[in-house]
């Protein structure tokens, strides 16, 4: 079968950057998923990128970027903007490369993410209030400075790095038939889905690629439909790690021949994936690293055969994923919020308290108020917190407190 080929990287470039890579990376597990597997109807691994050095695949195409700069590019420095990952990437890879590196990054960026980039050796500079702003400051800097800026996805060395991790797959899984990545601006699935095209026609096969994106930034379905990479409003997402709002130019020319179909996830598929994970697989992902199973709960993904699904990030601010959990609990529909109204005398908490008991359910949080609007003189209203094992259960929790006489209203706000 003749050699497939793609616009951007050539194989033997995409396995002269694995030479490269694998001096700064490790090989990260391949872990079998049963759980998704008896969703899917066919085995389903999960490639656990999330605990790569700096906690995402990042690494690798920031390491064969920054390889390949000359003893006076290195001179200048390099400088980049992220809020996460790629700033990571880059901080580590410029240390490891004896290179000077500069990361500006927002002003709310999460401090857990900061802290580990100026860990890793790199000068942070916290400028703008939003990702653009802090771009336009890295650019500017660049050509004032002559340092050189280090795109997160839209460069072929980019691309070919991102790419070293579907050649580790292939060795891994060598008869898979479908790879599951995350989209945001398309560096990981061009170089995924370029090098293992280009490698599975050397042997023969086929192997079959799907993006996925958060549903409130989705740039791809817009641009594949129309031919050309085109700008898109992003709407406020937990996967603000693939919330990009224009696909990069040289991935958009791989992935519109190499990626076989692209799908959406909303924000309750992607919360409820990162529940599954840490769950069953043990595994603390990030919301952009979690799209990939979040195709798979949601029925995005059919007839896959042997599939492998990319963790492609684990870092996470604890804070955001206490709120993430709470919220995939819910939307798993096993935490229930209730707004009670009550006759304002003594007894009426125990005896809500003890409905709930009886039915096997637990509260976890209580707010008693006489000040709700709408309430009249005499009332008063009881919100509870309960966890429940299910829909079944939410439904008999709710039936007994309505069964007693309670006006129950069930809140969404989580």
């Amino acid at each position: 079968m003749p050699l497939t080929t793609f616009a951007g990287p050539s194989l033997a470039e995409f396995e002269a950057a694995r030479l490269v890579v694998t001096e700064v990376t490790q090989p990260t597990p391949m872990e079998t998923s049963r759980f998704l597997g008896s969703i899917l109807g066919s085995p389903v691994f999960l490639k656990c990128e999330n605990l790569q050095r700096t906690g995402s695949y990042k690494l690798r195409g920031a390491y064969n970027r920054l390889s390949k700069l000359t003893a006076e590019e290195r001179s200048h420095g390099v400088v980049a903007a992220s809020a996460g990952n790629h700033a990571q990437g880059v901080a580590l890879a410029a240390r490891e490369l004896g290179i000077k590196a500069t990361i500006y990054m927002p002003l709310g960026v999460a401090l857990p993410k900061l802290e580990a980039t100026r860990d890793y050796g790199a000068e942070v500079v916290l400028e703008g209030h939003i990702f653009n702003e802090s771009l336009a400051a890295a650019i500017e800097m660049a050509e004032r400075t002559g340092a050189m800026f280090i795109p997160p996805f839209d460069h072929a060395d980019i691309i070919a790095g991102q790419g070293t991790l579907g050649l580790e797959i292939l060795d891994e899984i060598p008869d898979v038939d479908t790879i599951i990545v995350a989209i945001g601006g398309g560096g990981l699935i061009s170089g995924v889905a370029s090098a293992v095209k280009q490698k599975a026609a050397l042997l023969g096969r086929t192997v079959r690629i799907i993006g996925v994106q958060a549903e409130n930034a989705a740039a791809y379905p817009p641009s594949l439909a129309a031919g050309h990479a085109v700008t898109i409003d992003v709407h406020p997402t937990i996967a603000d790690g693939i919330a990009v709002a224009k696909p990069g130019l040289q991935n958009f020319d791989i992935i519109k021949d190499a990626v076989d179909e692209v799908v959406t996830v909303s924000e309750d598929d992607t919360a409820r994936a990162m529940l599954m994970l840490m769950e069953r697989a043990k595994m603390v992902v990030e919301p952009a690293g979690a799209v990939s199973v979040a195709a798979i709960l949601a029925g995005k993904v059919t007839d896959a055969g042997k599939t492998v699904a990319i963790l492609s990030g684990g870092n996470i601010d604890p804070l955001v994923l206490q709120r993430i959990v709470a919220h995939g609990l819910a939307a798993s529909e096993r935490y229930l919020k209730l707004r009670i109204m009550l006759p304002d005398r003594p007894g009426q908490l125990a005896r809500t308290a003890q409905i709930v008991s009886d039915a096997n359910a637990n509260v976890v949080e209580v707010l008693h108020t006489r000040h709700g609007r709408g309430l009249q003189i005499g009332e008063a209203e009881l919100e509870l917190h309960i966890e429940t094992r299910g829909k079944e259960h939410r439904q008999l929790v709710v039936k007994r407190l309505r069964d007693e006489g309670f006006k129950v209203r069930i809140s969404d706000d989580i």
